[in-house]
């Protein structure tokens, strides 16, 4: 199993920030390689990508997600990767995002690419993407303001249709 923990500070309030990475249908936009998120529900999403060229689909669990906190998910079927993304207030206008990836490169590809710190050099980037991504729109283009106990309880939040 293979860690990388990568920290960025974007200049948006944390709950922009936060907001923003809910909305798991628009990584692609500043995801290099991921082709598809697909929410199924609160808790559950499908990924479609490509790892050091090769092209993997995983399903994952959100399994513990507390508004501007943070955002803590397992794989559970395809790519191995699990992690956990949080946000900390630097002040009202600034955020620090800290990125947690814990994943088992599969095949000599992804092994290879692993040791040359090309999967950390990608997740760095993405980083940087979200960091241009939102600080270019300066609001977030969706948000869930639920929660996912450790406990895999689902509370949906406030209503938040207009």
């Amino acid at each position: 199993m293979s860690v990388i923990e990568k920290t960025i500070e974007v200049d948006v309030p944390r709950r922009t920030a936060y907001d923003q990475w809910t909305q798991f249908e628009s990584f692609p936009e500043f995801m290099e390689g991921v082709e598809s998120v697909q929410q199924i529900d609160d808790s559950h999403l499908h990924w479609k990508g490509e790892i050091a060229g090769v092209e993997r689909e995983w399903d994952a669990e959100i399994v513990h997600q507390e508004p501007d906190e943070r955002v803590t998910w397992r794989s559970t079927g395809g790519t191995k990767n699990d992690g956990t993304v949080s946000f900390g207030s630097i002040n009202p206008e600034r955020t620090q995002v800290t990125l947690r990836l814990d994943f088992e490169p599969e095949g000599f590809a992804e092994k290879a690419a692993d040791v040359l710190h090309l999967v950390d050099m990608r997740v760095d980037q993405d980083l940087h993407n979200f960091k241009e991504f939102i600080e270019h729109r300066q609001a977030e283009t969706g948000a869930w303001r639920g929660s996912v106990k450790p406990t895999g309880e689902v509370d949906p939040g406030p209503d938040q249709t207009p």
